[in-house]
């Protein structure tokens, strides 16, 4: 059985950018979700429709992460190369927080997997930085 494809929208703002890549993940017959704003208290199992997993109406309220964030489902290797490539194809503009699911981050809130995701990007750019200065 194949496993189903899912790619998770959240924080798009850009109605234009949103519809395009909607609509190239239509194309490459991969279901689409645009995440509520308010959907960060929820497990990312849960935003998945996974089984196992309830909503919660636990939240905290401080959260606040401005950037575009997809998240891929089933997605993977070559297939995620074909899909990126098919973004940038389309003209749209580069993603800069993209997560694979994995089983660890599906028991991770949303809040969880962006605020890890913001940390990778910033210590992957702390090294280009010192890479730069030994140059």
């Amino acid at each position: 059985m194949k496993r189903e494809e899912q790619i998770l929208l959240y924080q798009f703002r850009d109605a234009e950018k949103q519809k395009a890549m909607q609509q190239v993940f239509g194309k490459l017959h991969i279901k689409s979700r645009v995440l509520p704003e308010d959907s960060y208290g929820q497990k990312v199992g849960f935003l998945l429709g996974l089984k196992g997993f309830k909503e919660t109406s636990e939240r905290d309220g401080n959260f606040s992460f401005p950037h575009e964030v997809l998240i891929f489902h089933h997605i993977r290797g070559k297939r995620l190369d074909e899909v990126l490539e098919s973004m940038k194809k389309a003209g749209i503009p580069h993603v800069k927080f993209k997560a694979v699911v994995t089983p660890f981050n599906t028991l991770w809130t949303l809040q969880r997997l962006c605020e890890t995701m913001q940390r990778e990007h910033a210590a992957v750019m702390e090294q280009k930085k010192e890479k730069a200065g030994e140059q």
